[in-house]
């Protein structure tokens, strides 16, 4: 294994940092929690930089800071697709579905699904996202966080490493609810992009050339649109990766919650906007140090030391320390999402509904007993990932056969009226069904040699088929129940109109359009 001296003055830097990352949010937002609003939406209140900055955060978990360079390392500059699709999905998301969601005023995504449509919907999707919560997300954030730190140090056993981060992400979510939990991100994007960028500067510095590192990299490693041959990622399964991020960006409540709480749907949008920049950065701030350390280690034993080991061999004291520090914010800002995210759900979505009188008081401390349990849960699940690797290996994919039904469900339910419960849930059950059929099928059992990027496609038709084809043949909602969550040219019209009295700086139609502008050149520069 690789040796990493660790110092004490490291360390050091690492403690105040935890310390500090933890004091100062929940300081700032005392007081702040005391309702339902307060402690599963902060207030409402949050502004552009802290929602960008914390969708940021919460995406980048400990598995996506190391995993990209050790991506970069074994198969070069493919795996950047899924960032640059990234910000066209949260341009797709601020365009078409936040501002019904803001206009509803909902908690969750179950919620939205409720009023578009019946309870049916709502409790499908919510038991099917604290599943995948908590068994994937949350399990999966901790079970790599663990791994980072038990090869950082050794003499550490998996568990406390995972019960370490548990906690420190735990403490964020119990005592100071969404607001603490999004304050706690910004901080932790910064130094996670602080962190990051040392690394780069550092191997900028090291390696020879850019032709030097360009040399060493795999055939096509430069390159981000690959063959449709290639076994990782052929071309036509971005399509398959576009529909698994719109769902990611634009209808999972652990990314959407943010926005939720947006001061106001331009502090909501300009904040989408934010992280999608950010996310562009990931190509230069963590997969090309994957390439450098592949110009300078290419003979380390596993690509996900690719990252540390740039790191430690070339960063000097105390910079090392931040590094860490990065490497711990990167993962406990995506498990306090989770664990404030499934206490919404769990609190918002079954509690209330089932017990509609129960005090905002007594809401806010289940979600917080809820948000106990889950720890529980995930500490004594997440260390037992080691010993079904071939499984995991499968549930990385599993997005994309459980997914598109519910990006179909959102999109039909929105852009047309006619779209009825009865057709919502056909997708729900019969999309999902037909999905976890696929996955054991094609995943699992080998049975048929089939692309997941290309099933994800699949599924989508097959969930637009079935909302469609039931809808057509079953009672929609009365129009005044579902006038507010349709989309119609007249909102276009409207907000046009107001969009001419502000300066272009402040569009959000001018600011996405920049976005995507350096989303191509990026592309086309790397093709």
């Amino acid at each position: 294994m690789q040796d990493f001296n660790i110092t004490w003055i490291d360390i050091t830097v690492v403690v105040i940092y935890l310390i500090a990352s933890r004091a100062i949010p929940l300081w700032l937002n005392r007081g702040k929690k005391s309702d339902t609003g307060g402690f599963f939406l902060g207030g409402r209140n949050f502004v552009w930089p802290m929602i960008g900055f914390s969708l940021f955060a919460t995406n980048m978990s400990g598995s996506s800071f190391v995993g990209m360079a050790g991506a970069g390392y074994s198969s070069g500059i493919a795996v950047y697709s899924y960032e640059w699709i990234a910000a066209v999905a949260l341009v797709v998301f601020i365009f078409m579905l936040l501002p019904f969601y803001l206009r509803s005023g909902v908690f969750t995504m179950p919620e939205f699904l409720e009023r578009r449509f019946d309870s049916r919907s709502r409790y499908i999707f919510a038991g099917m996202l604290i599943f995948l919560s908590i068994f994937l997300d949350c399990a999966g954030a901790l079970y790599a966080g663990g791994l980072v730190i038990q090869t950082l140090f050794p003499s550490i056993d998996l568990w406390v490493g995972v019960l370490i981060l548990t906690i420190l992400a735990g403490i964020m979510s119990f005592f100071g609810g969404l607001g603490a939990v999004v304050i706690s991100d910004t901080i932790q994007a910064c130094v996670l992009l602080l962190g990051a960028a040392l690394v780069l500067a550092a191997g900028l510095y090291a390696i020879p050339s850019w032709d030097a590192m360009v040399q060493a990299a795999p055939e096509n490693g430069m390159s981000i649109i690959r063959p449709i041959d290639d076994p990782s990622l052929p071309w036509p399964g971005l399509f398959g990766v576009l529909i698994i991020g719109i769902y990611f960006w634009a209808n999972n409540q652990l990314i959407v919650q943010r926005t939720l709480g947006a001061k106001t749907l331009d502090h909501g949008r300009w904040g989408s906007i934010f992280a999608g920049f950010l996310k562009l950065t990931s190509l230069f701030l963590m997969i090309l140090p994957g390439l450098m350390a592949l110009t300078l280690y290419p003979d380390l034993k596993t690509p996900d030391l690719a990252f540390p080991t740039i790191a430690f061999d070339l960063l000097p004291i105390v910079l090392r320390g931040i590094v860490l520090a990065a490497l711990i914010a990167a993962i406990t800002s995506t498990v306090d999402s989770i664990l404030n995210s499934v206490s919404t759900m769990v609190t918002m979505d079954f509690v209330k509904p089932l017990r509609p009188h129960t005090s905002d008081a007594a809401l806010v401390r289940i979600g917080q007993m809820t948000t106990v349990a889950v720890m529980l849960i995930v500490v004594l699940w997440a260390p037992q990932i080691i010993h079904f690797q071939s499984l995991w290996s499968y549930f990385q994919s599993i997005l994309a056969y459980v997914t598109p039904p519910v990006v179909a469900i959102f999109f039909v339910g929105i852009l047309w009226r006619g779209a009825t419960p009865a057709g919502a849930f056909a997708a729900f059950v019969g999309g999902l069904g037909i999905g976890i059929l696929g996955f054991f099928t094609i995943q699992v059992g080998g049975l048929v040699d089939f692309h997941f990027l290309y099933s994800a496609s699949v599924l989508l038709f097959i969930g637009l088929a079935l909302i469609i084809g039931v809808s057509l043949v079953t009672q929609h909602k009365p129009g005044e129940e579902v006038d507010e969550l349709i989309w119609t040219t007249r909102i276009l019209k409207d907000e046009s109109k107001d969009l001419a009295a502000k300066p272009a700086w402040q569009n959000y139609r001018y600011q996405s359009l920049v976005l995507m502008v350096v989303t191509a050149i990026i592309v086309i520069w790397f093709w």
